[in-house]
């Protein structure tokens, strides 16, 4: 079981611009990974970024405190390992975590790496530091955590209001690297400073970003590439042809469609592609808080309306999931089983009659066959997003809305849906670890950035707290199932599909491994190389 997002992360090399003499099959030094990137992100800061079109090209840049073994295909609480941290122990009744820090890692500008640097990093995202960030999309992670506390230059503790197992798990994610004390978050947008494998070179919106090798990096020997180049291609269509003629080694991760995969194959049939569940769900956000859809007859009345098996068939020619927030099963460890998701509202089989029941709560909320309800649907400017759009305002004709498509770019897709400025949206929610504290907490806790609908329910944000503590897995599981059930039935952020898409390599491009469940947390690419 493996997933494409983490496909990069120990991807490929392109140009070798050194001669070597190594045996056959074992790593050599040198080349520039070249790939097309599919937009142009806001800016360079993993901290504020809500896509994954940020840690593509930027995680190389840092460390975290601990990430997740990029040689093994899933992620699990058995692969997690040290990174910036040498280890870690709980204590205070698990109330505590203290890590111990890797001695003599510098700073890309040459500064030493302390525990301090763990301390402002986080204080940041918990927004107890004077500097602020711009965004702070995951600052829910950290509610329980009351306070980072540092002992000396090499040892960090974080102290915990109670019990939460799954912090380990966050703290793994690509989007938790440790950032400098001495560089300000503004500064961090446009030129990142890290300890990473990877030095900040160039980012040109629009045009490409540039990174170079870390001769000084603390894993001796690594990374293999000299440096690795992104060329901003926002036509698919386009970026692909480039890649079929051998301008790139990689395509941008998950980010070909299944029947674009079978004209790659037809024209590169040596290049190797694989198709794997991407752990994000493609979804529908309505604002709660504002006419129309303040009316939970008219919230439900449009969870009622999809056809969800035809956005499968027809984007993914049956190469997709329907779930609930979780990934499903049985890549997810934390999907509903069937039998329980066809009891919600929607999920049946029967879309006709699902879709009868819709009319009549749209014609309860004073909407029928001579009124329609006129609306405009935003959603950001990605093939990803726009297609699936598409089919969602022809589906939503069928119970009296007419909806308009509103096409917004990447840079202001976030900012936009974060301060609630739209009506109903069609969005992808890509999450970053598999576990239900990283997509309950950050998409659905009452005033969390990136819960874009307003959803607020007290009963049910005391429910995330229970499972949170649980550590035994076949107790939690049942735990979180109800919760994913609620969710849906309150028409929170109803789920479309869990996607699977595509992405190709050249055969000359060595030492790779797909992650299964881990959207966001393999784009290093240290132990990458090329044999050309």
């Amino acid at each position: 079981m493996r997933s494409v997002w983490a496909l990069a992360a120990m991807a490929a090399l392109s140009v070798l611009t050194a001669s070597t003499t190594t045996l056959a099959g074992e790593p050599k030094q040198g080349g520039v990974l070249r790939m097309y990137h599919r937009d142009s992100p806001a800016n360079a800061s993993i901290l504020e970024g809500a896509t994954y079109s940020v840690n593509v090209p930027f995680m190389g840049v840092f460390n975290n405190l601990v990430i997740y073994d990029q040689h093994i295909a899933q992620n699990s609480p058995e692969t997690l390992r040290p990174e910036l941290a040498e280890s870690w122990s709980w204590g205070n009744d698990n109330k505590k975590l203290t890590f111990k820090l890797r001695q003599g890692v510098k700073w890309h500008d040459g500064k030493p790496f302390t525990s301090a640097d763990v301390k402002c990093t986080f204080d940041l995202l918990m927004g107890k530091s004077q500097q602020k960030l711009r965004q702070n999309p995951r600052k829910a992670w950290y509610n329980e955590v009351n306070e980072i506390t540092t002992s000396g230059d090499f040892e960090v503790s974080f102290d915990l209001k109670r019990p939460q197992p799954s912090l380990l798990a966050m703290l793994a994610s690509g989007y938790t690297p440790v950032y400098p004390c001495h560089v300000s978050p503004a500064d961090m947008r446009t030129h990142p400073v890290g300890t990473g494998p990877f030095k900040f070179v160039e980012f040109k919106a629009n045009e490409s970003i540039k990174l170079t090798r870390n001769p000084d990096y603390w894993k001796k020997g690594l990374p293999y590439l000299d440096g690795i180049e992104y060329t901003i291609i926002t036509n698919r269509s386009t970026a692909i042809l480039a890649f079929v003629a051998g301008k790139f080694d990689m395509t941008f991760p998950t980010h070909i469609t299944i029947p674009l995969l079978k004209d790659i194959k037809s024209q590169a049939p040596n290049a190797t592609c694989v198709v794997e569940p991407t752990n994000v769900s493609t979804n529908i956000i309505v604002n709660s808080t504002s006419a129309p859809f303040d009316n939970i007859d008219i919230r439900r009345a449009v969870a009622l309306a999809l056809d969800r098996k035809a956005f499968v068939d027809i984007l993914f020619e049956g190469q997709a999931d329907i779930g609930g927030t979780m990934l499903p099963q049985p890549q997810g460890v934390w999907g509903m089983p069937k039998d329980k998701l066809e009891t919600i509202p929607g999920y049946g089989r029967d879309v006709n009659a699902n879709r009868e029941d819709a009319k009549k709560l749209m014609q309860k909320a004073g909407y029928g066959p001579d009124k329609h309800l006129a609306v405009k649907v935003s959603t950001r400017n990605l093939a990803e997003y726009r297609d699936p759009a598409v089919i969602l305002i022809d589906q939503l004709k069928s119970i009296y809305i007419d909806g308009e498509l509103d096409v917004v770019e990447t840079a202001n897709w976030f900012p936009k849906v974060a301060r609630k400025d739209y009506m109903l949206g069609l969005n992808l929610t890509g999450n970053s670890v598999d576990d239900p504290d990283q997509s309950f907490y950050e998409n659905y806790s009452c005033g969390s950035e990136r819960n874009y609908t307003n959803y607020c329910n007290k009963e049910i944000e005391k429910l995330f707290d229970v499972q949170s503590q649980e550590t035994d897995t076949s107790k939690r599981k049942p735990l979180v199932w109800d919760i994913d059930k609620k969710l849906q039935e309150d028409v929170a952020r109803p789920i479309i599909f869990h996607a699977r898409a595509g992405t190709c390599w050249q055969p000359y491009v060595k030492g790779i491994t797909i992650m299964s469940n881990s959207s966001y947390n393999g784009f290093r690419y240290e132990d990458a190389w090329l044999d050309k």
